[in-house]
């Protein structure tokens, strides 16, 4: 039977924020990044996490692997809770848990050279000889198919492939089997995006790798993941099997992403996917969810309901319920 290697139990993140002239004289502002998430992660299996912009899917990642500190909530890593783990020690967790970071101009050192770069990762984790410190990197340029020619070179001058590939040798060189992948193929071409993705799987074969792939772009995440997880505004709102999420959506607000998917592929709308567009989706603040159903006041299965006051209650929130293999949903009228 396949081990757990990751549990995320009610995981919250709030930050805290002032606003307006007088700003140092107001009273702070709770911001809910992530409020309640909850999932699981096997060894070798990758979960997708999609969602609009600013709906929390980096912070999911960056508390993870404690870059940030949780609010509240518990994070299980290899059978150990790590949700309060002193800063002495992350050290040790960062060789098996790491994070590739979406901007990678800013994640390497524009002032080192790629050798430079992937020697020093190793050798904050392992005190090994400058020969076989150089051996090590000799074969990670081989696992992710990058020249060495590169290792001269400084990050402005590899492109957007290539600094991809230096980010996912970066995390292998420290032996991680956990990785987070946040936006791994943004901003490339769809060629590239392919051999990315490739790269991704092989690796996981190859190394028995284990991923939360972050992305915004629905066929890669399809395509890579076994299982996705929709947020929206901080709360994970359907979560199975990526084959049924991306085909048969409950949640109108995953609807609405796949359908909107679908009209890119064909010009013709099927009459399943003007349903779920009618709503008026319009500006939300995304600072201050409303209570009870946080998409409600976007949601044309809302509207089209009436808006009813279940919907809007503050004590009677949508939870995520198993409706059976696995699927979750979190809605009142699911589809």
């Amino acid at each position: 039977m396949t081990k757990t290697i990751l549990e995320v139990i009610d995981l919250k993140k709030h930050f805290t924020s002032r606003k307006g002239i007088f700003s140092s004289f107001r009273e702070r502002q709770s911001i809910p990044a992530v409020d309640g998430a909850s999932f699981y992660l096997k060894e070798n299996e990758t979960v997708g996490l999609v969602g609009e912009s600013g709906c929390g899917k980096t912070t999911i990642g960056r508390t993870i692997v404690r870059l940030e500190k949780p609010t509240s909530g518990k994070i299980i890593f290899d059978g150990k809770d790590i949700t309060n783990v002193p800063t002495g020690d992350l050290r040790q967790l960062r060789g098996q848990m790491q994070m590739i970071f979406q901007d990678l101009d800013a994640a390497l050192n524009p002032k080192m050279r790629i050798r430079d770069i992937l020697r020093e990762a190793i050798n904050v984790h392992h005190k090994i000889s400058d020969a076989e410190t150089d051996k090590r990197i000799a074969g990670l340029l081989e696992q992710v198919n990058l020249k060495k020619s590169k290792l001269g070179n400084y990050p402005q001058e590899l492109s957007g492939g290539e600094k991809r590939r230096v980010g996912v040798a970066r995390v292998l060189s420290v032996g991680a089997k956990f990785i987070v992948a946040d936006e791994p193929t943004s901003a490339l071409d769809v060629s590239i995006q392919a051999q990315v993705v490739n790269l991704f799987r092989d690796l996981q074969k190859e190394l028995g790798l284990s991923y939360l792939f972050i992305s915004h772009d629905l066929r890669v995440v399809e395509l890579i993941s076994r299982k996705v997880a929709v947020m929206y505004l901080g709360k994970i709102v359907e979560m199975g099997l990526a084959d049924r999420i991306a085909n048969k959506a409950i949640h109108p607000y995953t609807h609405i992403l796949w359908s909107s998917l679908v009209e890119k592929q064909s010009t013709e709308v099927t009459r399943n996917v003007r349903p779920a567009q009618a709503g008026s989706w319009g500006v939300f603040d995304f600072e201050r969810p409303v209570a009870g159903c946080r998409f409600a006041p976007r949601c044309p299965v809302y509207e089209s309901h009436g808006k009813p006051a279940v919907c809007i209650d503050p004590s009677s929130e949508p939870q995520l319920l198993d409706i059976g293999d696995g699927h979750k949903v979190a809605c009142h009228f699911p589809l």
